[in-house]
């Protein structure tokens, strides 16, 4: 029996990572300081999963920026637009990577980056991948080898980890219309071929393949290309270990494309699927020489392993096939987990009788390797010592005073149909909100928050440490508030926000005042490049004693006339972005944090606040991966949102806002949300998220972002203008609100002001030309 892992969390223990790139971005350090810190990390985690007991450790797992954009890189699928780059000696390989990224606008080089969305149900975010009908793919990065190969210096002989051909395909879009994506496979698996061969070449002896859309309903199709490209790979390299891994969920109604795999092993996440290691023993359908690989340790969350229910699994595995073919390890990567629990000391923020429930990635390393040693039996007292401890947690878990709430609980059983349901339909509550606001046609607004700069940062630190009394504080964000209110209506802008100088992320800043939220110092969790997030851990029952937000929206809108926005997160992406409780239903928790919001969201009314938020960008992304059980997702989680909006007066306009999603199969849903007006990213796709709303006749209003704001590039004013006639083609004006992607926290307020100064202009020209757009 051996001990692997799917991969591991690349940003540093220190987010060392982030630290770096924003500093390269910046210029102040050169590519070579960057790539030493990489290497850097890359040594401290294979040393560590070696340290830890990890039989096989990845190689490969590490990304300067994305996973997917990397494998892109290394098969020469890089779009045309990029061209400008490739073929300039100004710019570097990284010039090209970063382009792809995040844009670029310097040179006299002005190119949008690629697409961004929701890897799965996670809140990591990949880049898309671009391709044509007559796309090519060349081997043109040897990242793979070398990483191997760096690796090998330190003794350590990895497992490189790649996409595997049929997820990476499905992964991107296509960019041309009359061919599917899936048929580029013959063209693509020679590229991969090479790169094996290229690890065969320096005896890399074992490689994992990951192909989480095995976890998805495929077609038959798309089964066949899978078969088709084991089979491919076992025929030209007979002598390497190709581990298949799935994860997320069961195989599913592609078990047997998945047991007639000629591989020699297959990964199974046992943490969100546990059924199917019987679904394999009862079909009788195994190879004989194929090994499983058993993910019994979430990957995914932070409460610590139950030794006995993982134990069971794994002697489940032992008896059907023998010890030597099962490998233990985490459901999948923990990329998506905090990096280690032994940096948090602070008992303020996490008590010893929480902390003693949690593992985070190091500790999960140790939990691998402890169930292997107690399955096999090695050093039987101290390992039952081990076993002894975890139950002697899980037992106070149970029965800890720290989670129960029977009030909260009360409430959530008497709630009835009326309370997730506004007093009037749309049609009424738009007439009333028109009158009650008096907005313009192509009503301009940003999405919430600005740019968070160092200073702002720095107060908030210093206030947390006590370098800065409460009224010190309150002072500079009252300052910060009211300059930004001000350059809101210089600029012309008609629903203005506060700001939200006051919050460190969405989802930690309401977690901070809720009942049932812990935190940590060092929890920190890769979103995507640069961008980190350090989520809230709901252990129990949810409720808010006090206003969260109402203090600084109430502060903004009397410094003027126009309407400010009140904004929130909504209660499923609170849940979404949360390590959740795996006590009780995650729809339990969902109600529960939807009743506090709607708290909220009735005294910012009362506070005068005539417009408020409810972001939801987390909706889409909590989709369980099979379609089958998308209902019963969908029917709670819509029901949580109308819960937390529904206490309202019709005059009181509700927004919501969702980022990087799809929405083609779930826009009943979205309506069903019944949100006044709905922003969404746009700009990345070309107003193609649109497609579908204009097909559905969506009938609210809708913000389609016109910049995209993870960039750092200024759009010019016509190329706003010619996005909103895009969309005006798709939806009626009368409609159409404009606003950038997302929120500005990230951004620069140069470029900020550039930007919306652009925006507000390009939304005049539109009403100029209202009459030939619609």
């Amino acid at each position: 029996m051996k001990t692997t892992n799917l991969g591991y969390p690349r940003i540093g223990s220190k987010r060392e990572l982030k630290k770096a790139l924003e500093q390269y971005w910046s210029g102040k350090i050169n590519v070579e300081s960057l790539l030493d810190t990489a290497k850097s990390i890359r040594k401290e985690n294979w040393l560590l999963q070696k340290e830890q007991g990890i039989d096989l450790i990845p190689s490969n797992d590490f990304s300067l920026y994305d996973q997917v954009l990397d494998l892109s890189v290394t098969l020469g699928c890089i779009p045309e637009r990029y061209s400008a780059l490739t073929n300039n000696p100004a710019f570097s390989s990284h010039d090209l990577y970063f382009a792809m990224a995040r844009g670029i606008q310097k040179e006299g080089v002005d190119i949008t980056a690629m697409e961004m969305t929701k890897w799965f149900d996670t809140n990591y975010h990949y880049i898309v991948p671009e391709f044509t009908k007559n796309q090519t793919f060349n081997v043109s990065s040897d990242k793979i080898v070398n990483e191997y190969k760096e690796a090998l210096e330190l003794g350590i002989k990895t497992k490189p980890v790649l996409i595997g051909p049929v997820s990476f395909l499905l992964l991107g879009k296509e960019k041309e219309e009359d061919f599917h994506r899936i048929d580029l496979l013959e063209r693509l698996l020679p590229a991969y071929e090479e790169i094996l061969q290229q690890l065969s070449d320096i005896d890399a002896e074992h490689v994992q393949l990951d192909e989480p859309y095995l976890a998805l309903n495929l077609t038959e199709k798309e089964q066949r290309a899978v078969h088709q490209t084991y089979a491919y790979f076992t025929t030209k390299f007979p002598n390497l270990k190709i581990t298949v891994a799935n994860y997320f969920d069961c195989f599913g109604d592609n078990i047997e494309t998945a047991l007639g795999l000629p591989v020699h092993t297959l990964h199974l996440d046992l943490v969100r699927c546990s059924s199917q290691l019987d679904d394999i023993i009862e079909s009788g359908k195994l190879n004989s020489y194929t090994h499983l690989s058993l993910g019994v340790v979430d990957g995914r969350n932070i409460w610590k392993n139950d030794y006995e229910k993982s134990l069971k699994l794994i002697q489940k595995a032992i008896d059907f096939i023998g010890a030597e073919r099962i490998l233990i390890a985490p459901s999948c990567s923990l990329l998506h987990s905090p990096i280690d629990l032994n940096l948090e000391t602070n008992e303020e923020n996490l008590s010893s009788e929480l902390k003693q429930w949690l593992a985070f990635a190091k500790q999960k390393l140790g939990e691998v390797a402890t169930l292997k040693k107690l399955a096999n039996k090695e050093n039987l007292s101290e390992n039952l010592e081990k076993l002894t401890k975890n139950s002697e947690a899980h037992a106070n878990r149970a029965t800890s005073a720290l989670i129960h709430n029977q009030q909260v609980k009360q409430r959530v059983g008497a709630l009835s149909a009326k309370d997730d349901q506004r007093e009037s339909t749309f049609t009424t509550r738009q007439k009333l909100q028109k009158e009650a606001l008096d907005l313009p046609l192509f009503p301009t607004t940003t999405i919430g928050s600005f740019p968070q700069t160092k200073d702002v940062r720095s107060w908030r630190a210093n206030f947390k440490k006590g370098n800065l009394s409460i009224d010190e504080y309150n002072a500079l964000l009252e300052k910060e508030t009211k300059e930004t209110i001000e350059f809101q209506e210089r600029t012309g802008l008609d629903v203005l926000v506060h700001g939200e100088f006051e919050r460190n992320d969405m989802v930690e800043y309401f977690g901070e005042q809720l009942n049932g939220f812990a935190f940590t110092s060092f929890g920190w969790v890769q979103s995507y490049g640069s961008r980190c997030v350090k989520p809230p851990i709901i252990f129990g029952d949810v409720s808010r004693d006090t206003p969260m937000t109402v203090k600084w929206s109430a502060f903004a809108q009397s410094l003027t006339e126009k309407p400010v926005k009140g904004m929130l997160t909504g209660p499923v992406t609170i849940l979404q972005w949360s390590f959740v409780r795996n006590d009780q239903p995650r729809s339990e928790t969902c109600t529960q944090i939807a009743l506090a919001i709607r708290d909220e969201v009735v005294d910012l009314e009362a506070a005068g606040l005539q417009v408020i938020q409810i972001d939801e960008p987390a909706i889409r992304e909590g989709l369980p991966l099979r379609k089958e059980e998308w209902d019963t997702y969908l029917n709670w989680a819509i029901r949580a949102f109308r819960i937390s909006a529904s206490g309202v007066k019709d005059e009181t306009q509700i927004h919501t806002h969702m980022c990087y999603s799809e929405f083609n199969d779930i826009i009943s849903n979205i309506a069903d949300m019944d949100a006044d007006v709905i922003t969404i990213e746009c700009s990345r796709s070309q107003m193609e998220l649109l497609d579908v709303f204009a097909t559905f006749k969506y009938p609210n209003e809708i913000g389609p972002g016109v910049y995209d704001i993870h960039s750092p590039r200024v759009p010019e004013r016509a190329e706003m203008v010619a996005l909103m006639e895009k969309a005006a083609k798709q939806i009626p004006v009368e409609q159409l609100w404009i606003n950038p992607d997302c929120g500005l926290k990230t951004r620069h307020w140069p470029e900020t002001r550039e930007a919306l100064i652009e925006m507000v202009a390009a939304a005049r020209e539109c009403r100029e030309k209202s009459s030939v757009l619609a």
